[in-house]
C-alpha cells in the first residue's frame, strides 16, 4: 500500500506514492524539464564567451539569490557583473540576526527550502553550508504539535493523534490527486527524467487546469464533493506539509499541483546560521574555476565590496547599449542587464523605457499578482517549549496551527544551552494585511493575546528576551509582496516571462540585451529553485548575446528550449 501524501507531512519523509525508486525527486520541470542541476555541475562548464567580450561588464538589478547567482556565473564565464541593490544583499532570503555574530535568527523571508531543490543545494554544499529539517507541522523536528480550530484544541506527534476527520481528509486528497492529476506517473516521469513521458502528463493537464483554481479543485472533486464543508475548511486550516493552505485558494491549480509533484511540501530543512548566508557567500567567494580574472576574484572584490545604489532607471541608449542610472544620478551603459527584481517594480519603482519589452510582455508583467505576507519573532531565553507539563506530560508549547492571528507558530531549537527563537506568527493574505498598520511591539502583543487562548497556563512573554522583529512584504517598497501567486489563467502570461531569455536575436534592437530572472519570472514562485533556475537561464541568455555558445557536452537551457519548452496553449 503506498505511503499517503498526508502521511508523508506527518512523518517528514520524502513521499513515494506508489512507485519505490532510489531516485530523488527535484525540481525538474514540469513545464521546462530542464536539468539544471546537471548543466551546473558538468564538467565542461556552462559555456565561454569570444576572447573580445572577456571583461564586458554586465548590470545585475538586484542582490537576492536570482541576481547573486547570475553576476557568480557570469564573472566565473569571464565578464565583469555590476550588481546594483538599494538595500542589502540577499533580497527574500532575509536572516535578521537578533545579536550580531550570534547564531540566532529570524527568517523574515525564505525559511524551509525543500531538498528536491537540487540546484540551490548545489550551492549551499559548494560553500559547506550544513541544514537541518525544518520544524513543521506533525514532523519528527517539531516535536509535537497543537492544532487549534474552532476553539477546540487537538495535541498530536503523528496523523494517528489526530480525529478521524483528518484521516478522511488525507484520503480524499491523495484520491483526487492521484485520479484527476495521474500523481504517481508524473512523480515516476521526473523520478526517472523521462521527458517525453513528463511532458505528455503534465501538457494535458495545463490544458484542463489553467483556468482553474485549486478550491475548484477540491469542491468539483468527487473526493471532496462527497464530504462536507467542513472537511474543506479544515484542510484549508491545517492544509498538508508546511500547514494552512486557504490562502492559496483562488491560485490556480497549476501552481499547487508544481508544489506537491515536485516535493516541494515535504522533506524541507532550514538553513543554520540563517539562508542569507547562501547569497553572500555567492557574493564574497572567490571561485578556483574562473576565467579572465585572475584567482582570487570575486562579485565583491570586483565592487571593491559595495554593490552599485540601487537602480532608479532603465533606459536603452542605442543599439545594443542599455543605460543604468542609481538612485544618485551616476549613470552607466552597458552592453546586457539582467533584471532580477520583482516585476513590478519596472513600472514603479525603475523608469524603465517601455520599448525595452514587448507590450505582451509588459501585459505578464504588470499583470503579475503577489501575495501578502507578514511574519513576527521573538528571541527567547532558552527553548522552554521541552519541558513538560507535570499533570499532562505533554510539552509545555508546540508547532500551533490556528484559526486565530497567528495562523503559524514555530519554534526554532539551537540546543539547551543556546536561545531559541519563536516565529510567533507566520500569515498571507488577509491574515497578513490584518497586522500591516501595526509596529513591531502591537504585533508582539497580539500575538501573545491569541497564543495565550490556546495555552493559557504558558507565560511566553517572561521568556522573550532582545528585539522582537517582523515583516510585512507587501509595504516593503522594493518588494511589494512576498512572492507571486498566480491566478487562473495566467499560464500564457508565466510562458511569456519564462521564455524571453532565449530567441532574442528575432526580437527588435530595442528589445535585446535586457534579460528577467526571479523566482516571479518561473514556474514556482514562492520557492527559490524558481529564482536558480531562472538566474541561469538568463546566464544563458547573456553568454549568446556576447556571441558566446554552451560547451557542445553541455548544452544549456536555450539550446534544449524548442525541444523542452512550455506547451503553447494558444491565443
Amino acid at each position: 500500500m503506498a505511503e499517503s501524501k498526508f502521511r508523508a507531512w506527518a512523518a517528514g519523509r520524502q513521499y513515494a506514492h506508489l512507485v519505490y525508486t532510489d531516485r530523488p525527486v527535484t525540481i525538474f520541470g514540469p513545464d521546462f524539464p530542464f536539468a539544471y542541476d546537471d548543466w551546473i555541475t558538468h564538467p565542461a562548464g556552462i559555456g565561454s564567451v569570444p576572447a573580445d567580450a572577456l571583461g564586458s561588464e554586465v548590470a545585475i538589478i538586484g542582490a537576492g539569490m536570482a541576481g547573486m547567482v547570475a553576476a557568480y556565473e557570469l564573472m566565473k564565464i569571464g565578464l565583469r557583473p555590476v550588481v546594483y541593490e538599494p538595500e542589502r544583499i540577499g533580497g527574500r532570503l532575509r536572516s535578521e540576526h537578533f545579536v550580531p555574530g550570534e547564531p540566532e535568527v529570524a527568517e523574515l523571508g525564505g525559511m524551509r527550502f525543500p531538498i528536491s531543490s537540487s540546484t540551490f543545494f548545489h550551492y549551499v554544499d559548494t560553500f559547506g553550508l550544513r541544514s537541518r529539517p525544518f520544524p513543521n507541522p506533525l514532523t519528527d523536528a517539531a516535536g509535537s504539535t497543537v492544532i487549534d480550530l474552532g476553539g477546540e484544541t487537538l495535541y498530536a506527534r503523528t496523523l494517528e493523534d489526530l480525529p478521524p476527520i483528518y484521516t478522511e481528509i488525507e484520503k480524499a486528497w491523495d484520491s483526487a490527486l492521484e485520479r484527476i492529476a495521474g500523481f504517481s506517473a508524473l512523480q515516476e516521469a521526473i523520478r526517472a527524467r523521462d521527458v517525453p513521458r513528463l511532458k505528455e502528463l503534465w501538457n494535458r493537464i495545463v490544458v484542463d487546469w489553467d483556468d482553474r483554481s485549486f478550491y475548484d479543485f477540491l469542491a468539483t472533486s468527487a473526493e471532496f464533493g462527497s464530504l462536507s464543508f467542513r472537511h474543506r475548511e479544515l484542510f484549508g486550516q491545517v492544509g498538508f506539509g508546511t500547514g494552512g493552505w486557504d490562502s492559496d485558494f483562488a491560485n490556480s491549480m497549476l501552481e499547487i499541483l508544481r508544489v506537491v509533484v515536485t516535493n516541494c511540501d515535504t522533506e524541507q530543512h532550514l538553513i543554520v546560521g540563517g539562508v542569507e548566508q547562501v547569497p553572500r557567500r555567492l557574493w564574497s567567494d572567490s571561485p578556483a574555476r574562473i576565467r579572465h580574472w585572475p584567482v582570487g576574484t570575486s562579485l565583491s572584490s570586483l565592487h571593491s565590496g559595495v554593490p552599485r545604489a540601487g537602480a532608479a532607471a532603465i533606459r536603452r541608449v542605442g543599439p545594443g547599449r542599455i543605460e543604468v542610472v542609481d538612485r544618485w544620478g551616476d549613470a552607466r551603459e552597458f552592453p546586457a542587464v539582467v533584471a532580477t527584481c520583482q516585476a513590478w517594480l519596472l513600472s514603479t519603482e525603475i523608469d524603465c523605457d517601455e520599448s525595452l519589452f514587448s507590450q505582451d510582455l509588459w501585459m505578464a508583467l504588470d499583470r503579475t499578482r503577489y501575495m501578502q505576507s507578514s511574519k513576527t519573532f521573538v528571541m527567547v531565553d532558552r527553548p522552554f517549549w521541552t519541558d513538560r507539563d507535570p499533570v499532562t506530560g505533554r510539552d509545555v508549547l508546540s508547532m500551533t496551527l490556528t484559526d486565530r492571528l497567528t495562523r503559524g507558530t514555530y519554534l526554532f531549537d539551537n540546543g539547551p544551552d543556546r536561545p531559541g527563537v519563536i516565529c510567533l506568527s507566520y500569515s498571507w493574505m488577509s491574515d497578513a494585511l490584518k497586522v500591516l498598520p501595526h509596529p513591531v511591539e502591537k504585533r508582539v502583543s497580539l500575538m501573545l493575546d491569541a497564543l495565550r487562548k490556546i495555552y493559557p497556563d504558558v507565560d511566553i512573554a517572561e521568556h522573550i528576551v532582545g528585539r522582537p522583529l517582523t515583516v510585512s512584504w507587501e509595504n516593503e517598497p522594493h518588494f511589494l509582496g512576498a512572492f507571486k501567486g498566480a491566478l487562473p489563467g495566467h499560464y500564457r502570461y508565466n510562458t511569456r516571462m519564462y521564455g524571453h531569455f532565449h530567441g532574442q536575436e528575432r526580437l527588435p534592437d530595442a528589445e535585446r540585451g535586457i534579460f528577467i530572472a526571479g523566482d516571479d519570472v518561473s514556474f514556482m514562485p514562492a520557492w527559490v529553485e524558481g529564482a536558480v533556475q531562472t538566474a541561469l537561464n538568463a546566464v544563458w541568455g547573456v553568454l549568446h548575446h556576447f556571441g558566446g555558445a554552451s560547451h557542445p557536452d553541455n548544452p544549456g537551457p536555450g539550446d534544449r528550449f524548442a525541444e523542452l519548452g512550455p506547451i503553447d496553449i494558444g491565443a
